[in-house]
């Protein structure tokens, strides 16, 4: 049988209820429905310092290292960033920081090179986030990923869900966000091509 493409999912909050944790999830359900594996993690679950060369050299931070080998288990990614001061959330950008540097299981940029992201943003306001994803973007690539061309920032989130956030009551926002979870997943069949969604008439 052949192996269903692996993605991981997750948001750049901290904020437990976070709207990006769930618009993530939608695009992750597109992804699901395309024949991919999605897993979940939360970065509250990897709490690690603000990253310092000098604290590396003293030995590499055990959350970061749990987060480095937990990326290197996957080729394919979808990312949600809040935007915060126009860019990325600053626990995102120092979870990548650390992930990309040399541990002693792990080359500089290894869990990285060569895997497949896409990536979006959500907002309470009518911009979405937008501001937010030039700048992801560009370190996804410094770290040598492939990031998708499509990318969707969702304004005015909190009017997307139903009253306790559990549902996407946005048909057409939806429909976007589960169509970047099937462009990730088809983007991995391109570039790997050992790696193939199960079909219904293989399962």
């Amino acid at each position: 049988m052949a192996k269903q493409p692996k993605i991981l999912a997750f948001a750049g909050s901290l904020r437990e209820h976070a709207y990006t944790k769930r618009v993530v999830k939608v695009a992750a359900a597109g992804a699901e429905k395309a024949g991919a594996r999605v897993d979940f993690i939360d970065l509250r679950d990897f709490p690690m310092p603000i990253y310092d060369a000098d604290l590396q050299a003293a030995g590499f931070d055990e959350n970061a290292l749990k987060f480095q080998r937990l990326l290197s288990e996957y080729k394919g990614f979808l990312i949600c960033s809040p935007e915060y001061n126009g860019s990325l959330s600053g626990a995102l950008k120092n979870a990548l920081d650390w992930a990309s540097r040399a541990s002693d299981e792990f080359k500089m940029g290894e869990v990285f090179g060569g895997k497949v992201v896409a990536i979006m943003t959500a907002s309470p306001g009518g911009f979405g986030g937008i501001r937010c994803l030039g700048h992801l973007r560009s370190i996804l690539s410094v770290l040598g990923m492939n990031v998708l061309p499509s990318e969707i920032a969702v304004g005015k989130v909190g009017e997307m869900f139903d009253g306790d956030g559990a549902e996407m009551t946005d048909e057409r926002m939806r429909h976007l966000l589960e169509n970047l979870g099937a462009a990730l997943v088809d983007m991995l069949q391109k570039l790997h091509g050992e790696i193939d969604v199960v079909s219904d008439t293989q399962s």
